[in-house]
């Protein structure tokens, strides 16, 4: 299994045979003999798009490893509304919250982006590869900690940063994740809706209306049913106050 590392867009892929992951992915991180023992520990499925792979509520402790495409994890809050919590894509597990903790039921409700190909990893056998293998555990410590680093960057946004701001933070995040470049800009291949794209800065959806026709009109980004588009990620970075690279 080949482990070098070329570029893709704005973030490192780690190739394997005919598959390929972001580097800070779980499966991205891992050396070629331990990421060929957490897939092997896996049955293989697939999905087609907008399928559930896990709901919000449900006691069942497996974990999916993605091996392709995307997903969006959302969950319903208690006033009946639905958010969106994080997009995971090939690379990433999902579920391993109630794998770990054992006791309290799914947080959150998975549904594929599109057709997509996981493993169905139990969740005692990857407990068991977790204490075998510490690099594993490592890595997946490590995940869990960007998850944790990636919400708390979103609730210091909401306090520090306009709702335009805001968004421009989370648009130069999503394309260093999983942007594809091409001739008229960097692809985000995601299709987030527009109450979606509200519920994960934090804005009201009328909000949300008025900041994408903004950055429209300033050539920043052009949105479509499956896919956002930056035309213009330097600037976009530039607005959303972050370094450039």
């Amino acid at each position: 299994m080949a482990g070098r590392s070329g570029r893709r867009g704005t973030h490192v892929m780690v190739l394997s045979g005919a598959e390929e992951w972001p580097a800070r992915s779980l499966l991205g991180r891992l050396s070629p003999s331990a990421r060929r023992e957490l897939l092997d520990l896996g049955t293989r499925v697939r999905f087609d798009a907008d399928a559930v792979l896990l709901r919000q509520g449900m006691n069942d402790r497996h974990v999916l490893l993605l091996s392709s495409g995307l997903t969006k994890v959302t969950a319903v809050v208690e006033n009946g509304e639905t958010s969106l919590l994080a997009v995971r894509a090939g690379g990433d597990t999902v579920g391993e919250m109630a794998a770990m903790d054992g006791s309290a039921p799914r947080s959150a409700t998975v549904t594929a982006c599109g057709p997509l190909t996981a493993r169905v990893l139990q969740d005692g056998a990857l407990r068991e590869l977790l204490v075998r293998r510490p690099e594993v555990s490592m890595a997946l410590t490590a995940v869990l900690a960007d998850r944790l680093r990636w919400a708390n960057r979103r609730r210091l946004d909401f306090r520090g940063y306009p709702a335009k701001v805001r968004l421009a933070r989370v648009l130069v995040e999503l394309a260093a994740s999983y942007g594809t470049p091409r001739a008229d800009g960097v692809v985000i291949d995601i299709r987030l809706t527009q109450p979606e794209l509200a519920t994960l800065i934090g804005a009201a959806e009328t909000t949300i209306h008025k900041v994408l026709r903004e950055l429209r009109d300033d050539c920043l980004v052009e949105t479509g049913y499956r896919a956002t588009v930056i035309r213009n990620l330097y600037r976009l970075r530039r607005l959303a106050d972050l370094a450039d690279e």
